[in-house]
């Protein structure tokens, strides 16, 4: 599996996005190219922008540790169409180059920051991920898309 917080992988992210063109289509799924670049923006919102979204409660924040933790942040790729959790759903169109922008911004961030920022850091909804969850959670998120998208 790549490694969001290495420089050679996160620009391998970045090169396949920029591949990406306004009238890409998905080879499965029902989003848009756009709202794809939105919907992997949320993973890293969740870190940077928190404010943006409601934190989960304590019932549905066990259910998330104990049933989607282990899928989410192992090396196992998702299957097509796999559920999405609500708050990943992008319902209406958004700007292209500007969810690409933000898409690009955020990877770049992360791998900034690199892995010790991350290890041990508290998780949106799964509480404190070690750096390597982190990354599983980041690069199969990315690949999974980008790879709908076929890039």
């Amino acid at each position: 599996m790549e490694n969001v917080f290495e420089a050679k992988d996160a620009q391998n992210y970045i090169n396949r996005i920029n591949n990406l063109v306004e009238e890409t289509h998905g080879l499965w799924g029902r989003m848009t190219v756009d709202q794809m670049l939105a919907h992997c923006c949320v993973s890293y919102e969740m870190v940077y922008e928190p404010e943006k979204h409601k934190k989960p409660g304590s019932i549905a924040k066990f259910i998330l540790k104990t049933f989607v933790k282990p899928k989410v942040v192992s090396e196992k790729a998702y299957p097509h169409d796999s559920p999405t959790a609500p708050q990943f759903i992008i319902k209406e169109r958004r700007n292209f180059e500007e969810e690409k922008k933000r898409l690009i911004g955020f990877i770049q961030k992360t791998q900034q920051l690199g892995a010790t920022a991350f290890d041990g850091k508290e998780s949106f909804s799964f509480g404190k991920l070690k750096s390597q969850e982190w990354n599983n959670m980041f690069a199969k998120h990315l690949n999974h898309h980008l790879s709908q998208f076929g890039v």
